[in-house]
């Protein structure tokens, strides 16, 4: 009766913030629980000696602690510490990452939750769990602490209803640094795997994502790129995807990333991560797609440090529209090419209606001196103020010395009523490769001017029928032309 009584009790903490009726799981944040008492255990059932009874928790079964690095049935939740008569209560325990309760048994018998670290993890993992196929989940209005990673790409026929905050812990660096998810492009990885078939996560501009980029930004110290580093959600292996109406503070890492999906819609999002210490937010896109077909992006506001919306290897029929983009990398197709041994293909791809403030490049192509193509891309109706360097081509990027030995094409690619101010006096910076001449360019509409006033220059090199492109060279443009100038050239 004893086992029984506190197995009942444990199992009743467990669920005790995520009610599932029917098909609709609602999950409550733990921090608007308040703790409660739970149920009582009579004082000859609750004072036990662990030495007098060393087989008492190893009877429980899979309500036992689980061994270190698994999670029993109820391994995010420990198990009390038993009261001794008079004996004062032991203080609570940290748990760490894995959990997110610590019990004690108080004098009057009740047995009390109370929180420390706080982690929300289990619950929602086990609303996906329980809601995630033909089902609705629904995360109430309050501050959901998320401290472990989060696996849920098996949903379907999902609909997720966002109300509240999802804040990423980050007095935990090293956990995720070692436990974020592999996304396999680059060494990357990914605090959260969100896919699978017909799923729509609804924000209804109320749902706030914080990843406490602050903290990530200090500890990277304007490293490029760090191994383990999280970007906020990625969409894995997802088809006919829906997300709409999220903003996010303070990402990570990216903010968002989509590889190996097709049918991927994400509109009204307002993403912004920037830095209040010495230290640059660096590498902190918007999205970037990868091995993916299919994706509209629509009706985006983005204050970034790098690429606001990024098109690399391998994505087809890629849908940019009406996005405005703040101190960022403008609207980007690639890196790609990285690996000479893996062809990279961008095809089908339109940008369009984007404002552009304070830029380092507005709307271009970068790829690595490899081998693939790049066709039928088109920017149209980009605007922008103060932008470095608005429109550039480079198959060499970051390796300017094997500039033309690159075999990646770059193929009907359209620049359609670009306007605005450049930093400096280069409007236009195009190199492409000796070995693959770039081909079927064209330009309309282009009108952009040095913010400080004078000719803007447009530098040019192996563009096949350059003449007929619409396109008024005034100069050779080098392998060596950097993305980013430091003055007038």
């Amino acid at each position: 009766m004893r086992l029984l009584s506190l197995a009942l009790v444990l199992a009743a903490t467990a669920s005790a913030a995520m009610v599932k009726t029917d098909s609709t799981c609602v999950v409550t944040p733990l921090s608007n629980t308040p703790a409660r008492s739970i149920g009582t255990v009579a004082p000859a059932d609750r004072d036990v000696d662990p030495e007098a009874e060393p087989d008492l928790w190893a009877d429980l079964g899979p309500f036992a602690d689980p061994p270190p690095g698994a999670l029993g049935a109820l391994g995010y939740y420990p198990r009390p510490e038993p009261s001794r008569g008079s004996r004062p209560l032991p203080p609570p325990v940290e748990i760490g990452v894995q959990g997110n309760r610590n019990h004690h048994v108080p004098k009057d018998g009740a047995l009390e939750a109370r929180q420390t670290n706080t982690d929300d993890t289990p619950q929602m993992l086990d609303a996906f769990k329980q809601c995630g196929k033909d089902g609705t989940i629904i995360f109430k209005e309050g501050t959901y602490n998320i401290r472990q990673v989060m696996n849920t790409t098996d949903l379907r026929n999902c609909s997720i209803e966002i109300h509240g905050t999802f804040v990423w812990s980050a007095d935990n660096i090293q956990y995720w640094l070692s436990k974020s998810f592999s996304v396999t492009y680059a060494g990357r990885s990914t605090a959260w795997l969100f896919g699978g078939r017909d799923v729509s996560m609804r924000g209804f501009g109320k749902a706030l994502f914080n990843g406490n980029g602050q903290v990530w930004i200090d500890q990277n110290r304007n490293n490029a790129n760090q191994n383990g580093r999280p970007i906020s959600l990625t969409v894995w292996r997802g088809t006919n995807i829906f997300i709409d109406g999220i903003t996010w503070r303070q990402a990570q890492f990216w903010h968002t990333f989509v590889a190996h999906s097709q049918n991927v819609t994400m509109t009204n999002l307002d993403m912004n991560t920037t830095s209040n210490s010495q230290w640059k937010a660096v590498n902190t896109d918007g999205t970037d797609t990868w091995n993916s077909k299919d994706v509209v992006i629509a009706n985006w506001t983005v204050k970034c440090s790098d690429d606001c919306i990024s098109v690399k290897g391998n994505s087809t029929n890629i849908y940019v529209n009406n996005v405005t983009c703040y101190s960022s990398g403008g609207m980007c197709v690639g890196s790609m090419g990285s690996n000479t041994g893996q062809p990279d293909y961008v095809d089908n791809v339109v940008f369009e209606n984007v404002r552009l403030f304070d830029s380092s490049n507005a709307a271009w192509v970068k790829t690595y001196p490899g081998t693939g193509h790049v066709k039928n891309i088109t920017f149209r109706n980009i605007h922008f103020d103060n932008v470095n360097q608005p429109i550039y081509v480079t198959s060499c990027i970051y390796s300017y010395p094997n500039c033309d030995s690159s075999r990646l094409g770059i193929t009907d690619v359209r620049w359609e009523n670009i306007t605005g101010t450049s930093r400096y006096n280069v409007a236009v910076g195009i190199h492409c490769s000796s070995q693959a001449p770039c081909d079927k360019l064209q330009f309309s509409g282009i009108d952009i001017k040095p913010l400080k006033g004078g000719t803007s220059k447009i530098l040019c090199s192996n563009i096949r029928n350059q003449a007929s492109s619409g396109l008024q060279c005034t100069g050779p443009c080098p392998g060596s032309h950097p993305q980013q100038l430091s003055g007038n050239v």
